[in-house]
């Protein structure tokens, strides 16, 4: 048993959902890099009740001791339970000349819409649809340029709190998209499009989340074809102004998940391949891992 008051983890909570040996579903704390703090016996069976109580790293601090884990014992689930998946568009300038560069067509649209007071909001899966760290992400096979998208992920409760932060992969077809801006749930919304996980960073302010790098690598035949890096600060709105708007005319019972758009493009002569993998770490919470499949 360890005393989770003899951690390093309240300096950094970090939650998350696990499969056990025995196939049982359980939340766990991370406990280093090797090992989880089973939350069990603390009566603690949902992420989202955690997020719900309004302050899940004062409640996680406050326990005492839980049994260790290690990870290689378990398997990784998914954060996601219950919450509908959203996505935020035009959040960075790369982003905006990336997707005007798509196409003649749209490129007035994502202009207008970077400096608009209203953002850019669509939905983009359910829960039991969203793809676990480890798990294949897809490529549609009707598509010519396909890319990965790392975000930073706003985990909201249903007050529109701001309650956590995930690492996220809003996958996209780029050629559907930019060629008719009607084609956007087509470019985004397809099996396996949507990868979340492995670990819910909870107890952090948004200044703290602001200072944080996200970082991308894709392999492929054990060789890096591309990387990148952009801080979170250089996402243009707040992540207040982000929630008022998914909440706005909006009820989400059980909260609801927020990609917040992407800062990081490869050069329009890359696209991904069946075989590849994807690897994206925020620095403040941790790594996403997938590869990747044709869907």
């Amino acid at each position: 048993m360890t005393p989770l008051a003899q951690t390093h983890t309240i300096r950094r909570v970090r939650i998350c959902r696990y499969l056990t040996e025995d196939n049982q579903i359980c939340i766990g704390l991370a406990n280093g890099d090797n090992a989880l703090l089973d939350l069990s016996a603390a009566g603690i069976e949902s992420i989202t009740a955690l997020l719900e109580s309004g302050d899940a790293a004062k409640r996680l601090a406050g326990l005492g001791e839980l049994t260790k884990i290690p990870l290689a014992d378990v398997t990784l689930l998914s954060p996601i339970e219950v919450q509908e998946i959203w996505a935020a568009g035009v959040t960075y300038l790369r982003s905006k000349d990336a997707r005007m560069g798509e196409s003649d067509f749209s490129a007035t649209a994502y202009d207008r819409v970077y400096d608009a007071t209203r953002p850019e909001l669509f939905f983009k899966s359910l829960p039991e649809k969203v793809v676990a760290c480890g798990e294949p992400v897809g490529i549609r096979a009707d598509a010519q340029w396909s890319v990965p998208e790392p975000e930073l992920v706003l985990m909201m409760n249903s007050r529109g709190e701001i309650a956590g932060y995930a690492v996220g992969n809003d996958m996209s077809s780029r050629d559907i998209e930019g060629e008719n801006l009607l084609y956007l749930p087509q470019a985004k919304v397809y099996h396996r499009s949507c990868a979340v996980g492995p670990w819910v960073r909870v107890g952090a302010r948004e200044e703290e989340a602001r200072e944080w790098e996200i970082t991308i690598q894709i392999e492929r035949g054990g060789k890096t074809v591309f990387e990148g890096t952009v801080s979170v600060n250089q996402i243009k709105r707040t992540f207040g102004e982000l929630s008022a708007a998914m909440f706005q005319s909006q009820v989400f019972p059980f909260g609801c998940a927020l990609l917040t758009g992407t800062g990081i493009v490869p050069d329009d002569d890359f696209t991904l391949e069946e075989g590849d993998t994807v690897r994206i770490r925020i620095s403040g919470i941790g790594c996403l891992n997938n590869p990747v499949v044709r869907v």
